[in-house]
């Protein structure tokens, strides 16, 4: 057995062949291994009378590929809650073994290690809120100590231990596995340590799609250490883990054309942490508060003030930390309209903000997958990509020219042809500027253009909730940089019918490419206006649109 192993595993652990669950069987098998039922439920439209794979073959690639890692590398769990059980359970022996955590820090640990019956050796972290890794290593080493638990970047602090850090105390720590909880570590702009597991057997990463993939519901982490220590984790890893129903959304939520968006979303949180950051600094209640690389803040509060119930007036939460100081509190960072509500109740927002109106849409069936995020207030990014150059040109002009945000991917059947693709994405940007509008309270609703060299169009639109399309063009069949001339119609009858928009467009010219484009140039400088907030009435007289 690996030498490390054998120093880290509990012996009747270490001893266990793990429990096989069903793995390896073709997709048409006749399976008669697990005593199921032969028979789907009757209601729901998955065969769940099956029992899913241990760890999901597909599911464990996508994540592999994630976070840089091979697939013997990582064991899925029931988030990392689940993970850090694992871990503990692998290794430790009541009244015997120890962990080392390094309070301030996430709870569970040592949680984790008083259910198992395991000693918790503490080293606090400094002044600072920053680890002590001399302390730490001489703490391993005096004490039976199986694993050191670092939080990075740490919560409640936020702060981020840098990697040289991590893996200098990986080395001075060689009969300890060295576990790293990065579940906030993309909200930080750092590498993640993973990047060494081929240089530390004793190096373990925890992460979850918890936080910067928004899907704390679903309940899905990861392991990523070294495959001795995957398989010792296998040993008491319980037979099913993951739902199917949990997987099913798992892949769809990490479908690579997703992936821009998240980005987006995770620089926006990161963008508000620091907004949040500077605004609170500036407040009278407010005592001291410390800078982030997660997606929360650390803050003392002066006590001999009423902001808790000006909080609690308000229906705002926040985590309390007194156990570290008088007014000590965690806050997370919400969306800007949940953040303006929080400043507004610490006295630091100046002025009274509209909400914002931004929506992301994804949509995925058998023949194309595709996401989109538009924000109606902003002008950038605008970052497309569905796979045929030239439509993704003519969605750029309808967003530039509308004078919105939009960021769209899409993978689609072209082997087949662009159809599917030009279709699907005209229902999702349809989609997404009519759930970005809400109540259309405020807009101007109408627009209208657009010459271009010998081309002209005339776009009449009307963001009234009703779709319908006029369409008057002549485009040659052949169309322009493989975009179908039919496309362009059948491109604007599924975008009026999703926004909820009657659209009338006339336009004519010699130049295919320019035809074309005048009309997606003048749809967009059309919904310039009309998506223009100039107030806070519905523009109807019916009082809704």
């Amino acid at each position: 057995m690996n030498s490390l192993i054998d120093k880290i595993a509990r012996p009747e652990i270490a001893a266990l062949v793990p429990y096989k669950a069903r793995g390896g069987a073709s997709a048409d098998a006749i399976v008669l291994d697990a005593n199921e039922n032969p028979w789907p439920p009757l209601s729901g439209s998955r065969n769940n009378n099956r029992y899913p794979e241990q760890q999901p073959t597909a599911l464990a690639q996508r994540l592999a590929a994630l976070y840089g890692v091979n697939p013997e590398q990582l064991l899925m769990s029931r988030g990392a809650d689940e993970a850090i059980d694992l871990l503990v359970r692998a290794s430790c022996r009541a009244g015997r073994d120890a962990v080392l955590i390094t309070p301030p820090t996430f709870g569970l640990y040592a949680v984790a290690a008083r259910i198992q019956g395991a000693e918790v050796i503490e080293v606090t972290l400094d002044d600072d809120y920053k680890i002590l890794p001399k302390a730490i290593a001489a703490a391993a080493k005096a004490n039976p100590v199986k694993l050191i638990f670092l939080c990075s970047p740490g919560n409640p602090v936020g702060s981020l231990i840098p990697g040289n850090t991590v893996f200098e105390l990986a080395a001075s720590c060689p009969d300890q596995l060295l576990v790293v909880d990065e579940a906030y570590i993309e909200f930080s702009g750092a590498d993640s340590v993973v990047s060494a597991l081929s240089d530390f057997p004793n190096l373990v990463v925890l992460r979850t799609l918890s936080k910067a993939y928004s899907l704390a519901g679903i309940r899905l982490g990861c392991v990523l250490a070294n495959a001795p220590v995957i398989e010792l984790l296998r040993k008491v890893l319980p037979p099913y883990p993951l739902p199917v129903p949990v997987v099913d959304e798992a892949l769809r939520a990490l479908s690579p054309v997703n992936m821009s968006i998240i980005n987006q979303r995770i620089n926006q949180i990161k963008d508000e942490r620091e907004r949040v950051f500077t605004a609170l600094g500036k407040s009278s209640f407010v005592r001291r508060i410390w800078p982030s690389s997660a997606n929360f803040l650390l803050a003392q509060l002066q006590v001999k003030t009423d902001i808790l119930q000006r909080l609690r007036a308000s229906a705002i939460h926040i985590r309390d930390f007194s156990a570290l100081g008088a007014g000590m509190v965690r806050i997370s960072i919400g969306s800007a309209q949940q953040n303006n509500a929080l400043l507004s109740a610490f006295g630091v927002l100046q002025k009274p903000s509209l909400p914002t109106r931004s929506s992301a849409v994804s949509r995925q069936t058998r023949e194309t997958s595709i996401s989109a995020m538009v924000a109606l207030d902003d002008s950038e990014p605008v970052q497309i990509a569905t796979g045929i150059g030239f439509f993704d040109h003519m969605l750029e002009q309808i967003a530039r020219h509308g004078d919105f945000s939009l960021v769209m991917n899409a993978s689609g059947d072209l082997h087949i042809d662009a159809h599917h693709t030009i279709e699907d994405c005209a229902i999702v940007l349809g989609t997404a500027l009519r759930k970005a509008l809400g109540d259309r309270a405020g807009i101007g609703r109408y627009g209208f253009v657009l010459p271009m060299d010998e081309a002209q169009a005339q776009i009449v639109i009307d963001l009234s909730g009703r779709p319908a399309l006029r369409f008057e063009a002549d485009i040659d069949d052949a169309g322009a940089g493989g975009f179908e001339g039919q496309m362009v119609q059948h491109f604007f009858e599924s975008f009026a019918q999703h926004l909820g928009a009657a659209i009338h467009i006339r336009a004519d010219g010699n130049n295919t490419h320019h035809l074309i484009e005048v009309i997606f140039k003048g749809v967009g400088r059309a919904l310039r206006p009309a998506l223009r907030r100039e107030g806070s009435q519905i523009p109807s007289s019916k009082g809704v649109l």
